[in-house]
């Protein structure tokens, strides 16, 4: 009897991917054999980077850990419903950070929709670590737009194309 793989997905916009979705990442492989970071296209939510960008520069990231997880985790885009994602992938989980209280309800309503959709796909909530529980891409995003320092986000990659994009 040969054991299916753990496999993980981790979804979001990822615009852009700040130091608290790359702890979320860290910790989600040492709970499944293969992470999925899966970079939704949505274009609906107006990114400052195209798709693309987003998972080059996710994966640029992971490739830049000090960890072994790089050989772990693999980053894809998707545009379709999750859970029909993480079926088609062979997903036996879903990861998602919480970083609030505020947050647990709306993912609390959106892990029971995904049960119902497909009910042997589970999802696991990790609670951001204690210094990354502040930070989320919008307020990167507005903080570089007003010219402060975001160093302390993301990493120094994902800092200079924020700038870059800024100056265009």
């Amino acid at each position: 009897m040969s054991i299916r793989p753990r496999i993980g997905v981790y979804p979001g916009t990822f615009d852009p991917i700040t130091n608290g979705h790359i702890d979320i990442i860290v910790r989600a492989t040492t709970i499944v054999d293969e992470l999925i970071v899966a970079v939704a296209t949505n274009a609906g939510k107006g990114p400052m980077f195209s798709a693309e960008e987003r998972t080059t520069l996710v994966r640029q990231i992971i490739d830049e850990q000090k960890s072994d997880i790089a050989s772990r985790v693999r980053v894809q885009q998707f545009d379709t419903l999750l859970m029909a994602f993480a079926t088609d992938v062979k997903a036996s989980c879903i990861v998602r950070g919480l970083r609030a209280v505020s947050d647990f309800e709306y993912e609390f309503q959106m892990a029971g929709m995904n049960a119902r959709l497909n009910p042997d796909i589970e999802t696991v909530f990790l609670m951001a670590s204690e210094r990354h529980q502040f930070i989320s891409s919008r307020f990167v995003k507005e903080i570089a737009g007003l010219g402060g320092d975001i160093s302390t986000f993301v990493a120094p990659a994902v800092a200079q194309r924020i700038a870059e994009s800024f100056r265009k």
